[in-house]
């Protein structure tokens, strides 16, 4: 068994612990991050040319914490000979591409991460009072522990599919894999795209300008009651702020559910220039005719079927409350990502706060961990935490506020007030960050869970 302790070891290397290794890197930690894949690699499957990230270049992996970090962006720029072409560019928001290929500028310059290791279980040593981090090496096989002070969770988002959509036979494609699919699905006569966001309109937008060579009929299919686009305001977006995080933090589980609901369109809706831009194509493409496509709000698939050579989707209207049929050769399922509960965490989990539906209760400097302020989690805290969970532009803040945490000070100076609104009653007193989750009253459709149990048997059955 080892003995070497870390400071910290890191399961996942996606931009947020990424940026965590970046800003580790210069305070001498003993810091270690782990991940099965074989090297950084930030959604291929939606690397459309010209796609731009959706936020200004300041919301790389490390600007927003040290502006004057060699890991930033605009470092990057500089050292690849691309700083005046961006310049003269005159944008904020950098290609898709530039994003991934600075990520994994990054990564090559960092001697903390450890590839194609996959953490298999967390376990605590209660003589030591540390953590041991069993990985298997993904070419070998072979395992080795280390041993760490404390642990940053963060393994990032799965695809979500539907109930009425899973286990299809057939051409379906989720949109993490659409770019691989591409060719297949262009080859069948039909292609249908269910989704709501920024990526489905991607999808659809890509499918579009090849429709007339490609000779297959393009349908949209959008459970949202319009093609809502994001919304840019500046004081909405002060709702990516501290002070609105302490408010979402403080707010009842029920109130939290019903707002992560009602805020979606600020952060998954359609980009607005991307709205237009379908539209504009749309009329260039009708010069030549009616287009073979149909785009249909506010239509909720109930239930699909694959008869070995064409789908049969059951369809409903909601406003209307009618249902229809309508059958397609393809599919691609623009249908998100959600959070998940890593079954490597089973052996730690009743050391781990829960909320009533089973999902881990973050405090406020997102620990999970009982106030003890050990184990962190990065992009697992959308339901108590809101819309700052999955933004980039967050990502060097709460990587402040964890380094502060893991080193016993403020490293990098952490902003608590930036925001000229207040959204709450005024001068009310933030919570304190090293103060955990109080668990809410769940709401009457809540049915409390048994995460030590449901964890377990995950765990049994990999």
């Amino acid at each position: 068994m080892t003995t070497h302790v870390h400071d910290l070891v890191g399961i996942g290397i996606g931009p947020f612990n990424l940026g965590l290794a970046a800003l580790s890197e210069p305070l001498g930690l003993d810091a270690v991050f782990l991940d099965r894949a074989d090297g950084f690699a930030w959604h291929h499957g939606m690397m459309l040319e010209g796609a731009t990230i959706q936020v200004p270049f300041l919301a790389d992996l490390v600007s927003m914490a040290d502006p004057t970090s060699e890991y930033s962006f605009l470092n990057w720029l500089k050292q690849t000979g691309r700083l005046y072409p961006f310049y003269i560019r005159e944008s904020f928001y950098p290609l898709r591409a530039e994003y991934d290929a600075y990520g994994r500028w990054v990564a090559g310059r960092l001697s903390s991460l450890r590839w194609g290791q996959e953490v298999v279980a967390v376990e605590h040593d209660a003589a030591s009072d540390t953590y041991l981090v069993r990985a298997m090496s993904t070419d070998t096989g072979e395992e080795r522990e280390l041993r760490a002070r404390h642990v940053v969770v963060g393994v990032g988002t799965n695809p979500i599919i539907p109930e009425p959509l899973r286990g299809l036979d057939g051409p379906a494609v989720h949109s993490s894999a659409y770019l691989p699919n591409r060719d297949a699905l262009r080859a069948t006569d039909s292609i249908t795209v269910v989704g709501s966001g920024q990526s489905a309109a991607e999808i659809y937008r890509d499918l579009l300008e090849g429709i007339r060579e490609g000779g297959y009929r393009l349908d949209w299919i959008t459970r949202s009651p319009r093609f809502f686009p994001m919304e840019y305001t500046k004081l909405t977006l002060e709702m990516t702020s501290p002070e609105y995080t302490d408010h979402f933090h403080a707010l009842p589980l029920g109130m939290r559910q019903h707002l992560g609901r009602e805020q979606r369109g600020l952060y998954k809706g359609i980009s607005g220039d991307l709205v237009d831009d379908v539209y504009d194509t749309l009329y260039r493409l009708s010069v030549d005719g009616p287009v073979p496509t149909t785009l249909l709000t506010d239509t909720e698939v109930t239930s699909a079927a694959w008869d070995g050579e064409r789908y049969r989707l059951s369809l409903r209207h909601n406003q209307l409350d009618r249902t229809h049929a309508r059958d397609t050769a393809s599919l691609v399922l623009a249908t998100g990502y959600g959070a998940q509960t890593p079954p490597f965490l089973a052996p730690v989990a009743s050391r781990l706060d829960w909320d009533a539906l089973g999902r881990f209760s973050v405090a406020r400097d997102y620990s999970i961990d009982g106030g003890r302020g050990r184990v962190f989690v990065q992009n697992g805290e959308e339901h108590t935490h809101g819309l700052t969970a999955p933004d980039l532009g967050f990502g060097a803040w709460r990587n402040s506020v964890i380094l502060a945490a893991v080193t016993g000070r403020e490293v990098y100076p952490i902003e608590r007030r930036i925001a000229f609104q207040d959204f709450g009653i005024p001068d009310a007193a933030a919570p304190a960050f090293d103060q955990p989750a109080q668990p809410a009253a769940p709401t009457a459709s809540a049915e409390p869970t048994e995460p030590a149990a449901e964890l377990a048997g995950a765990e049994a059955a990999r």
